[in-house]
């Protein structure tokens, strides 16, 4: 288990996140709310315990509401100073899992290889594979 520390932009928000060396990989997601909402042709996340998160600096973040594909609800958790996006909470994983921003760990930028890609459906035609790639999600 590696504990790392995360920012936002503005450093208003600080965290702490232990993962273990198979969370310590980035997942691709090349969904379409991913690049509208991140700006980009993916985000770079994990999924993980929301116990393996602590907010050490800038309390509890704000929260946006969406209607994921699933058709449920999906929470995006973010700094309402510079709306960094820290972490997301799909309701159809149930109220323990996350879905972590790892591209926001400076160590993750740096040294986190890429462990999968999901909505492989959706990716731009000049996206090559970088890792195992999954059309939607991996089975559960």
């Amino acid at each position: 288990m590696s504990t790392y520390k995360g920012v936002c932009h503005c450093k208003h928000h600080q965290w702490e996140v232990t993962l273990n060396d198979e969370q310590s990989k980035h997942i691709l997601c090349h969904c379409d709310t991913c690049k509208i909402l991140g700006g980009g042709a993916f985000t770079m996340n994990q999924i993980i315990p929301k116990s393996a998160l602590k907010i050490t600096q800038g309390g509890e973040p704000s929260k946006y509401t969406y209607k994921g594909d699933s058709g449920n609800s999906v929470d995006c958790y973010y700094c309402p100073h510079c709306t960094t996006h820290i972490y997301h909470h799909q309701q159809v994983m149930g109220p323990d899992t996350i879905i972590l921003r790892t591209s926001l760990l400076p160590e993750g930028r740096k040294n986190f290889d890429v462990g999968a890609e999901i909505y492989g459906k959706d990716k731009m035609k000049w996206e090559k594979e970088v890792a195992h790639t999954f059309d939607v999600l991996p089975p559960q």
